[in-house]
């Protein structure tokens, strides 16, 4: 068992200039569950030196839902998955910019517009543009995230001169693992897009999905990869299995892991925006709030095909743990929010059974 002193060693090294190893993430993910408050403390230390209290509210408006030709097989939209979701062709950009604004009026600062599919044509970038116009018409200040796919030669540049400020391609695990995964395109396509991004100067997006049946090894190998892609945002997202895909039944991860695999991101991505993503709700459980301490940003609400919790349960568990959503007004100290107790009509002297 590692002791406590060492995983806070492990942070002030950092602090000091001396990047995690390999070594020290295998330590991380792998501490026992009884050292797990010991590691929240440590990466705690790192997210609050470089983010202060600070988390960055995002919000997903999925503009082309299922229709999708790859075969990635953890996805709901992908080629041949028969899971029940909803499947729609392109919003129009009035749709687009309602959804977006619904985000904004929640507490996001970021709008995170995506599709599903290969790679957008031509057409489909003149589509974005159009929205991205339009939301930033409207919404100056909003920052936009695009997440189209395989991007072409020439699509980056048109993308930043229409305005998006970053843009989403996750290499979603390790090149050893990639395909296992997925057969239909490669991990070398996902790091050029990633490059093209990079080159184009948008700032990067990219993370990974957790509980594909990887290795401890495979889950550090995808964290350093990204180390080395100079990811701006790493979305760590926690698989969600969906009835009707090759992962369906797949459970492999546990709350503890969940925020482990939290932790290693931060230890080996100190001053990265670490986003808790997709399953937080279904994996980490009542460990959101714990999670916190260590990712510094999430999704509000919904995800691309499937239902998040309630957004104001978002902002509730940010406030609860102290922390304030990035780019709002603190909110007034002494005044608190207003609760009626609810009345117990169950159980003991009742005839309505017990909530138990």
């Amino acid at each position: 068992m590692t002791t406590p002193t060492s995983f806070d060693q492990l942070a002030s090294a950092i602090l000091d200039g001396k990047p995690a190893t390999e070594d020290d993430a295998l330590a991380v993910l792998r501490a026992h569950d009884d050292e797990l408050l010991d590691v929240v403390a440590a990466a705690g230390r790192l997210r609050r030196h470089f983010f202060g209290n600070t988390v960055k509210v995002n919000y997903l408006v999925n503009l082309k839902s299922g229709l999708c030709a790859e075969n990635c097989n953890y996805c709901s939209q992908s080629l041949g998955s028969t899971a029940d979701i909803l499947k729609y062709k392109w919003l129009q950009t009035d749709e687009a910019l309602e959804a977006a604004a619904a985000g904004l009026k929640g507490g996001a600062t970021r709008v995170c517009m995506v599709s599903s599919g290969r790679g957008p044509t031509n057409k489909d970038i003149d589509r974005v543009t159009d929205m991205v116009g339009a939301i930033k018409a409207e919404h100056p200040a909003v920052e936009v995230c695009a997440c189209l796919g395989l991007l072409k030669d020439g699509q980056a540049e048109r993308l930043r001169d229409a305005g998006v400020d970053a843009y989403n391609h996750n290499i979603n695990t390790a090149e050893s693992h990639h395909d296992n995964i997925v057969q239909t395109h490669t991990y070398a396509d996902r790091v050029d897009t990633v490059g093209k991004v990079k080159q184009a100067g948008m700032s990067p997006c990219s993370g990974l999905i957790a509980g594909l049946g990887e290795s401890d090894e495979q889950l550090v190998e995808a964290l350093f990869a990204l180390r080395e892609l100079e990811s701006d945002s790493i979305p760590v997202n926690f698989l969600m299995p969906f009835d009707g895909t090759p992962y369906e039944n797949t459970w492999e991860l546990e709350p503890q892991r969940c925020v482990k695999i939290l932790a290693m991101a931060r230890f080996v991505c100190p001053d990265r925006e670490v986003r808790i993503a997709g399953g937080r709700e279904m994996h980490l459980r009542t460990l959101q709030g714990l999670a916190l301490h260590v990712a510094n940003s999430l999704f509000l609400g919904d995800y691309l095909t499937s239902e998040g919790q309630a957004a104001e349960a978002d902002l509730e568990l940010i406030r609860d743990n102290g922390f304030v959503v990035l780019g709002s007004e603190p909110a007034a100290p002494d005044v608190p929010l207003e609760r009626d107790p609810a009345k117990r009509r169950r159980g003991a002297g009742t005839t309505v059974a017990p909530n138990a």
